[in-house]
């Protein structure tokens, strides 16, 4: 691999992984100051960012893929789970996360994902559990305990809903990662993720249709950053990650895009100036810790990509 195609690589996952960390925090600052529902943001998030990454893959990369998947009814299938209770699931709870509590947290605790798959791995047999997992698996725990307490046990610095959000985000990305394996063997990442975003955009316009809405209440301050989270924070950080497979390993990449929670505490705490305290930070510092030790540790193919 020349050096050039390298650098791309690298310049590509770090840009995705920030954007990534900083669209958490603006979602939060759209909850926060402009009331916009979790509901109405990530059914526009998903249907949007949907649509613009088969549209990648239509002008990009093999165009018969975005309809030849449907011709293949156990591929389809899969993919309509695939789309409900992973990528909606992993997207709904996150956003809930940042709702209730902020997206520095929320990132983090979406993070022990990868805990939870060796866990899942050990129990099914399907790999043995190693001195670097217990580290790993310690890490995550002791990291998560002083995160979500600030080191005392008598009151949780963060409110209890942003935990439980917090935690089944990491649960449906475990689910998304697992269960994504067999479809990206078959199909460009683009065309399954950009049809899973539709079909679980899709699905939650039942229940918040994206068009019901008062537009000409949201200031044009809110329309950037609504922007900012579908184009930047979802789409465009997606494709950068993908795109830097092609020049630098799963490895390097997901090492590299341990920046996201990185980037969501520093824009928490300096933009929002939400309050972390001192045993929060060295919470932090253990579940980055955990991120980079996994990416260290030689990887699968199948890198969780992101929220």
């Amino acid at each position: 691999m020349d050096r050039p195609a390298r650098r791309r690589g690298l310049v590509l996952v770090i840009i995705g992984a920030i954007l990534w960390g900083i669209s958490g925090t603006v979602a939060k600052k759209l909850f926060q100051y402009y009331a916009i529902e979790v509901d109405w943001l990530v059914t526009t998030r998903l249907l949007v960012a949907g649509f613009l990454l088969l549209t990648v893959q239509f002008f990009t990369k093999d165009r018969s893929q975005i309809t030849g998947v449907w011709k293949n009814k156990r591929a389809a299938v899969k993919l309509v789970i695939f789309a409900l209770f992973g990528t909606l699931a992993v997207q709904y709870t996150y956003m809930a996360s940042i709702q209730h509590g902020n997206a520095a947290v929320a990132t983090l605790l979406q993070y022990l994902a990868p805990v939870m798959i060796i866990v899942y791995l050990t129990l099914r047999k399907q790999t043995v559990f190693t001195r670097q997992d217990l580290i790993t698996v310690s890490l995550a725990l002791v990291g998560c305990f002083l995160l979500l307490t600030n080191g005392s046990v008598a009151q949780l610095s963060v409110p209890t809903p942003a935990i439980v959000w917090g935690i089944l985000s990491g649960v449906t990305l475990a689910f998304y990662t697992v269960y994504a394996v067999p479809l990206l063997k078959q199909y460009d990442s683009l065309v399954i993720v950009g049809w899973a975003m539709m079909i679980g955009g899709a699905a939650l316009s039942f229940i918040h249709p994206p068009w019901r809405a008062d537009f000409a209440a949201m200031p044009l301050e809110a329309w950037l950053y609504l922007v900012f989270v579908i184009v930047f924070g979802t789409m465009l950080a997606f494709w950068f990650y993908i795109e830097s497979l092609q020049s630098l390993s799963p490895q390097e990449s997901s090492l590299v895009g341990s920046l996201e929670p990185l980037a969501a505490v520093l824009t928490t705490v300096l933009w929002l100036k939400e309050p972390f305290g001192f045993f929060q930070w060295i919470g932090t510092t253990c579940i980055i810790g955990m991120i980079l030790l996994l990416a260290l540790k030689k990887a699968p193919s199948n890198q969780f990509t992101g929220s």
